[in-house]
């Protein structure tokens, strides 16, 4: 697919993807979500890159919501199922198997705000804006937002924001632990490539299936998401990375990850 709404530049181990419709503050069109979706599932695949930074074009938005143009003549029908296909794609961006630095520079708001919380991080800059005001408009929250929201920054704090169309600072954001840290908006890319150089440096498998655990246990009871831990630690033991690691380690030397 030619990409016309996302620019992606691999300099590897990043790979750094930017929604790029600056004019309309990145709305996500249908083919914006098409786009993300054919990235994504190149970077799944692409073993050069070892983390990724998704961001918005300009200084106003990361992305500022669903294009509601192509929402506004949507059947119950036709709703569903473009809720169902934004919901399969940003479990794509959480479970890509690399992480996903989100750079929030601007409004991230309905789909942007919930393709924040896809990632594996956010940081902020000061400047950040984020909610879920779907309901201002009639529909609630499709990508997600109602789901992950809660799961992040707790229930109350969760049904506020949405039934509230509460649109908050990028401080508010960091207090409820809907963003991880706020930085000057100058040092937004430099301070989250520092932070997916440092990730980066780690062996990318352990990375992935710590990312895996984290993602699949979170809502499993106890024992079973510590029976998926073991289950993940054995295979780690498995790996030559494993083997580089401890041996690495022994020497006093860094490490030489293959990724095998």
């Amino acid at each position: 697919m030619d990409l016309e709404n996302i620019r992606l530049e691999l300099r590897p181990p990043l790979a750094i993807v930017t929604i790029d419709r600056p004019k309309v503050l990145n709305a996500l069109n249908y083919r914006s979500m098409s786009e993300l979706e054919q990235v994504f599932l190149d970077i799944r695949q692409n073993t050069d890159v070892r983390a990724v930074l998704l961001t918005g074009a300009g200084e106003k938005a990361f992305v500022a919501g669903a294009d509601i143009s192509e929402l506004a003549p949507l059947t119950p029908l036709e709703g569903e199922q473009l809720a169902t296909r934004g919901q399969r794609i940003f479990h794509l961006i959480e479970n890509c198997g690399k992480p996903v630095i989100a750079c929030i520079n601007g409004f991230a708001l309905g789909g942007g705000c919930e393709l924040a919380l896809a990632c594996t991080l956010r940081i902020a800059s000061t400047n950040a804006r984020l909610g879920q005001p779907e309901v201002k408009i009639g529909i609630i929250p499709g990508y997600g937002g109602t789901q992950r929201l809660p799961r992040l920054i707790g229930k109350g704090a969760a049904l506020k924001m949405i039934l509230t169309a509460e649109i908050v600072s990028a401080a508010e954001a960091l207090r409820l632990g809907l963003v991880d840290e706020v930085v000057a908006p100058d040092q937004l890319l430099p301070r989250a490539e520092q932070l997916a150089q440092t990730i980066a440096g780690m062996a990318p498998l352990a990375v992935r299936d710590s990312i895996r655990a984290v993602n699949s246990g979170y809502d499993l009871p106890l024992a079973s998401g510590l029976e998926l831990e073991a289950s993940l630690f054995g295979l780690a033991c498995s790996t030559s990375d494993k083997r580089e690691g401890a041996q690495a380690f022994l020497e006093k030397r860094a490490p030489n990850w293959s990724g095998k």
